[in-house]
């Protein structure tokens, strides 16, 4: 298979996608197979990634996994190997979210967040990666967030979970220089999921959760380490960054949406954090997909 890789990233290749049953992961997974690829689709749902991996055209089959139980992670991976080998590419998508006060949020909510977002991607890395590394070639891609770089009043713990994906996420990158094994993030700001519903864009418009799958198949096919969806963001955040602080706080109130204000008074989200808040009972939050 290394020959066609080298012609095609996508097609023909195994790929394994988290949170994949909808939202944003839904879409990276068809439209990866769209492409002709293999892909498992893992979510917390395993009902749900089944009727969408059945409802979706292409070679899919869907599992249950929780991102942040490292056993969990495993078998799906060794699940995903027995069937059509170990995947060329893992794409960690899952990820939770909760808005609002930073002195309101549930203990639960703060845990889940971190077990999740930063848990569930350094499972991904540690159990996927050093296969990888030992045959020289494979792909890593996790759906972050523009919370990454700019971080929104009302969403500290979710964004703190994201500058740790970034962190973390830069230090493996360095570890695995030269190895043929490529980490990516792909960084986009609001998108319209469950995990967003209430919240407010700021300057930037509303996304799509194919906006995002483009993003995703485009970075297997050429890898980058960093993508910015806009791509104006990344830019945007170098610049404000060179300005004096109290111009930068400016800037950066002009741009970023207060997330507080937005979501007051607001019940379009109180199903899904409770679900946040329950998932230690294995609700099924993640699969609502991620920003």
């Amino acid at each position: 298979m290394t020959n066609t890789r080298e012609k095609d990233h996508i097609h023909g290749a195994v790929i394994a996608v988290t949170g994949g049953a909808r939202g944003i992961g839904r879409d990276i997974a068809r439209q990866l197979a769209a492409r002709g690829a293999r892909v498992a689709i893992g979510d917390l749902d395993g009902d749900a990634a089944t009727a969408t991996a059945d409802e979706l055209s292409g070679e899919l089959h869907g599992h249950r996994v929780d991102v942040a139980d490292q056993a969990s992670f495993r078998s799906f991976l060794e699940a995903v190997t027995a069937q059509w080998g170990a995947p060329d590419v893992v794409v960690a998508n899952a990820g939770v979210m909760w808005v609002g006060p930073f002195d309101e949020e549930p203990e639960a909510a703060q845990r889940r967040q971190f077990d999740v977002n930063v848990h569930g991607v350094i499972n991904a890395v540690k159990l996927a990666a050093p296969a990888m590394r030992a045959r020289g070639s494979g792909h890593i891609v996790t759906v972050a967030s523009a919370a990454a770089k700019l971080v929104p009043p009302g969403e500290s713990t979710y964004a703190a979970t994201k500058h740790a994906v970034l962190g973390y996420l830069t230090g493996v990158r360095a570890e695995l220089r030269g190895s043929g094994v490529h980490i990516s993030a792909i960084m986009p700001a609001v998108v319209d999921t469950e995990l967003a519903a209430g919240t407010a864009t700021g300057a930037a418009h509303m996304l799509q959760p194919a906006d995002v799958a483009r993003a995703v198949v485009s970075v297997i096919e050429r890898p980058r380490f960093q993508v910015t969806v806009p791509r104006y963001i990344g830019p945007l955040v170098a610049v404000v960054g060179l300005l004096p602080q109290s111009l930068r706080d400016f800037a950066l109130r002009r741009a970023v949406p207060n997330q507080v204000e937005a979501v007051r008074g607001d019940t379009s989200r109180r199903g899904y954090e409770q679900r946040v808040v329950d998932s230690g009972g294995h609700a099924d939050p993640e699969s609502r997909q991620i920003e």
